[in-house]
């Protein structure tokens, strides 16, 4: 293809596009890239322009018309639900004169995990992709684009077209090639390995728990974990970001990517989790209880899913943003990237030497953070 013949165009949604085309090129590790995830989204009415979530995928098609490579994006009209936050961006742009909103946003929406955003398999299309999302910053007088949680690999690409580079971090599990939890307790030092044992002994006391998936999970599994979504969404968030359709939308198309961990008394689910299951990795992403009970969600979340990471093989654990305190639970600290096309010359200039500084902050906060992981010394 040469280089000049290719086409950038906007698409209505993810849904709007073939599903086997669209898979094709977002590849089949990472479930929240596919076209079941995404279109759910959309057609649950999770995304789109009443909740400032507005889909603009960017696809280039290839010789034959069908998707070559293409961008998960979104005009945006506030800043809510991406992990990466940029309110003080916005407020230092406004009042400055400019108007902050509306900004494209190259993400997976609500869903603070790393993986690839330059969805293809061409990597000659990669600066097609990240051209064409700055001419649509430019055609519709955007103030900025930003790629939040992208893979390591195409920081080089973003860097290389001039974009700006931000870092956090993250707190994931590895599975070392353990037999079972025992053997990953054995690598901690002996006050973090009782500590957790009692943990464990103590959110299980006068509970069962009972893991769902694939064909097993039914719609009253969906209703009990609606109430625990609802819950946890109205404390953190004022709403909840999903409704209740999405999840059984994805319980339909993508059921056998999905882990339900329940923790019940009596019978009755008290307590819930809900997991995607990658090519290697485990995302936890949801949670919610109706009781308060000591230690559960560590048990729900954390342990119960290395658990699962373990009999089945795969090599992390990724449980979400922030959280320190799984640092303790044998989570080590990762950095995480995104990425930041600002349009303004002497905004662009400011938020680069913030980015440069904060950049510094974040790798000495690492530093620190793997030095207090509970693993055995030497």
């Amino acid at each position: 293809m040469n280089e000049k013949s290719i086409v950038a165009r906007i698409a209505n949604g993810v849904s709007t596009l073939d599903p086997a085309q669209w898979d094709a090129v977002a590849g089949a590790d990472n479930p929240f890239l596919s076209h079941a995830f995404l279109s759910a989204l959309e057609e649950s009415g999770s995304v789109g322009a009443r909740t400032g979530w507005q889909p603009a995928p960017i696809v280039i098609d290839g010789p034959d018309r069908r998707i070559a490579a293409a961008l998960p994006a979104y005009a945006k009209s506030h800043s809510q639900g991406e992990y990466v936050f940029d309110h003080a961006w916005a407020d230092a742009y406004e009042r400055a004169g400019g108007d902050y909103y509306p900004k494209l946003q190259i993400a997976v929406p609500f869903t603070p995990v790393p993986g690839r955003r330059l969805l293809t398999q061409n990597p000659a299309l990669i600066p097609a992709l990240i051209a064409g999302a700055e001419s649509l910053a430019k055609g519709s007088g955007l103030s900025s684009v930003h790629a939040t949680f992208i893979d390591e690999g195409e920081v080089a690409a973003f860097e290389a077209a001039g974009w700006l580079i931000r870092v956090d971090r993250q707190f994931h599990w590895h599975n070392d090639g353990f037999g079972d939890f025992d053997d990953f307790l054995a690598t901690l030092a002996s006050r973090k390995r009782k500590a957790i044992r009692k943990e464990r002994a103590a959110a299980l006391e006068g509970l069962t728990v009972r893991q769902a998936g694939g064909a097993e999970i039914t719609e009253a599994d969906w209703d009990a974990f609606w109430a625990f979504y609802q819950d946890t969404g109205a404390r953190k968030w004022g709403r909840p970001y999903l409704t209740r359709t999405f999840f059984s939308q994805i319980g339909a198309s993508m059921a056998d990517r999905l882990l339900l961990v329940f923790a019940e008394r009596d019978g009755r689910p008290i307590a819930g989790a809900l997991n995607f299951i990658g090519g290697d990795t485990l995302y936890g992403r949801y949670w919610g209880a109706t009781e308060e009970v000591q230690h559960l969600h560590f048990e729900i979340c954390y342990y119960q899913a290395i658990d699962f990471a373990i009999a089945q093989g795969l090599s992390r654990v990724e449980a979400g943003a922030q959280g320190a305190h799984k640092l303790a639970r044998g989570y080590r600290p990762v950095p995480t990237w995104s990425a930041h096309y600002i349009a303004d010359p002497g905004f662009r200039d400011a938020v680069a030497r913030y980015l440069e500084e904060e950049r510094r902050a974040v790798a000495d906060d690492i530093a620190d953070l793997t030095e207090m992981t509970p693993f055995k010394r030497g």
